[in-house]
């Protein structure tokens, strides 16, 4: 996460990844199911769980600010306020405690996400080159008044203050510690973590603290839902489905594409290609991952990475419409419903460990 996101930003988000790269934003927000708009597993694996697009992504995180944020959010959001405030004092730097969000004020990204399918297509493609989140700049926090603290200062006066802020992820263009529940990273959480950071500790705790949730109990179940997740795309009416896909997508001009996340996998790898000359990707060591950025790339080669996209992304969304999304979400719920009925008490225990922790809901 970016400093200029919001200004209570850093948290440490744990994530299970059971598969590659799933559904855009857009996709995912849209995806539905019944009246809520939860499919079967989302109701016990949280509101930012996905299980389409053959993948499956189940998250807990940390909730500072966000929509309506309860009075003992605000009051935790106005203390990690105000400690760091103090303790950018100590670093010899003016830092002004601002009215925590309520979630009633959008960014320019919350209303790309809030787009359905077809148009964030049109307008972003898969959101990897077209959305350079870690480019955003300080005039993106609009009124904050630390921000125009900030901007009136020296290059090198500006650096010190980032530091002292948000220690060493605002050395590394912002990023975010992601780990794997009940697994250990390799990726160690950064020692200096900075006013902000340490602010949040103090209100939060830290991650792996005695308060903190063990999910290691739920290693089993994590196993499942992989085995879950090969069921759905094995599946013959998703296979068959799929193998339509990429016949739409040859039709289209678009071929050797197999799998249905197969056109966000060439533009990832074209992005990482552009971003880092050509070097493969190297897992960080300090627990900081560095979000890729064009803004360093040649400007015709990005405008045209952009270009080719939302091309892709565009057919990509009608070839799924075809019939794809439908068989996919049938099978899906339909197994997932299973698997619910099937692990239950599980489910129910995850769900109240994860919506219970620290911080959390």
């Amino acid at each position: 996460m970016s400093r200029a996101h919001k200004p209570v930003a850093l948290a440490v988000l744990t994530l299970l990844a059971v598969a590659g790269c799933g559904g855009g934003p857009a996709e995912e927000k849209n995806a539905g199911a019944g009246n809520d708009g939860k499919s079967p597993l989302a109701q016990y694996m949280g509101e930012m769980f996905s299980g389409g697009g053959g993948s499956m992504v189940a998250s807990r995180a940390i909730r500072i600010g966000g929509e309506q944020s309860s009075e003992k959010e605000l009051a935790d959001q106005r203390k990690i306020g105000e400690l760091t405030a103090a303790c950018m004092k100590k670093e010899g730097f003016e830092y002004v405690v601002t009215q925590p969000e309520t979630g009633d004020k959008k960014s320019k990204f919350d209303e790309a996400f809030s787009l359905p399918p077809d148009k964030f297509a049109a307008q972003y493609g898969y959101g990897i080159s077209t959305i350079d989140f870690a480019s955003i700049t300080a005039a993106d926090q609009g009124d904050d008044p630390n921000s125009k603290i900030r901007a009136k200062l020296s290059p090198t006066a500006q650096k010190a203050y980032d530091k002292a802020l948000d220690g060493d992820s605002a050395m590394a263009g912002g990023g975010v510690v992601i780990s794997k529940p009940g697994e250990k990273s390799s990726a160690k959480v950064p020692e200096n973590m900075g006013c902000r950071g340490d602010a949040i500790e103090q209100v939060y705790g830290k991650p792996g603290d005695k308060d903190a949730p063990d999910l290691n109990k739920f290693d089993s179940l994590f196993k499942d839902l992989e085995t879950l997740r090969k069921r759905i795309e094995s599946d013959p009416r998703v296979t068959e489905a799929a193998q339509k896909w990429s016949d739409c997508m040859a039709d289209a001009g678009h071929s050797g594409l197999r799998k249905v996340d197969d056109g966000r996998t060439k533009i990832h790898e074209r992005m990482q290609a552009l971003t880092s000359g050509g070097r493969p990707a190297t897992p960080p060591k300090s627990g900081v991952m560095k979000m890729p950025t064009l803004k360093d790339v040649d400007p015709a080669k990005a405008a045209e990475l952009r270009k080719d996209e939302i091309a892709l992304a565009v057919q990509d969304h009608k070839c799924r419409q075809a019939g794809y999304d439908e068989s996919y979400k049938k099978v899906q719920y339909e197994l997932e419903a299973e698997f619910v009925k099937d692990n239950k008490a599980q489910l129910e225990q995850y769900k109240e460990i994860t919506s219970n922790d620290k911080g959390g809901k």
